[in-house]
């Protein structure tokens, strides 16, 4: 993990593990691994922690340093995000069919329901999940999930596997971006966006790859370099 961290930049780092033999791995090790990195120290002397409200944290074993970080998982696949220049949220979904239009309905404010209703057929479920997953991953850098209407909160109009950092409607500090990484699924990054400065997402695999993806919006790039689950299977299950 030598890339890690970019010196001067405010930067969100993404690990994803995507399981092995259909197993998830433990988020844990990704967390201690992102801990790691950021403040420098071995991947033995971090801990995770919570702060007042339940978010999760890392920090050095004994010692002041603490790092915002959000997890999701589905299905085997983990990931972890965590920034050093502010909150952060992450999810992260797998590609499957689902009934999109009457989900959406059902959960999203009806300017959003309708703005997918009318999209292409073959469109409607990855459409559906990019405003779920931004939804998760906005809830998550503000603190408070979906809780208090989060699924009716607006966000940007998806315009596919987008690098760029979008602000979110009403909220004038988030950003929301969904950076392309392949193998069937859907990722959205959040961040509070404190001040102008671009920030900058860099998705690294759990191997240690880290690849290269298009510059855009207020993202200056990403390089497609707690523990929370998604909640989606729960309200599929209770339509």
């Amino acid at each position: 993990m030598s890339q890690l961290p970019v010196p001067g930049r405010d930067t969100a780092y993404v690990w994803i593990d995507r399981g092995v033999g259909g197993r998830p791995a433990p988020a844990g090790r990704l967390l201690r691994r992102a801990g790691a990195a950021l403040l420098g120290r071995a991947e033995a002397d971090i801990v995770v922690e919570r702060d007042r409200d339940g978010r999760p944290l890392v920090a050095v074993r004994g010692a002041g340093a603490r790092l915002p970080v959000s997890v999701s998982r589905s299905g085997p696949v983990v990931v972890v995000a965590a920034r050093a220049g502010g909150p952060v949220g992450v999810d992260v979904e797998r590609c499957r069919p689902l009934p999109a239009a009457a989900l959406a309905r059902r959960w999203y404010a009806p300017a959003e329901a309708a703005w997918l209703v009318g999209r292409p057929a073959d469109g409607q479920v990855t459409d559906f999940l990019r405003l779920w997953t931004a939804k998760e991953a906005v809830g998550k850098a503000l603190g408070v999930g979906l809780r208090d209407g989060g699924l009716r909160r607006r966000m940007p109009v998806p315009v596919g596997a987008d690098a760029s950092l979008r602000p979110v409607p009403g909220l004038a500090r988030l950003r929301v971006g969904h950076p392309g990484v392949g193998a069937g699924l859907l990722l959205a990054v959040a961040v509070d966006a404190v001040g102008a400065a671009p920030v900058e997402v860099v998705v690294v695999d759990a191997d240690g790859h880290v690849g290269a993806a298009r510059r855009g919006g207020h993202v200056a790039a990403v390089r497609s370099a707690s523990v929370e689950r998604t909640s989606l299977p729960v309200v599929v299950r209770g339509n």
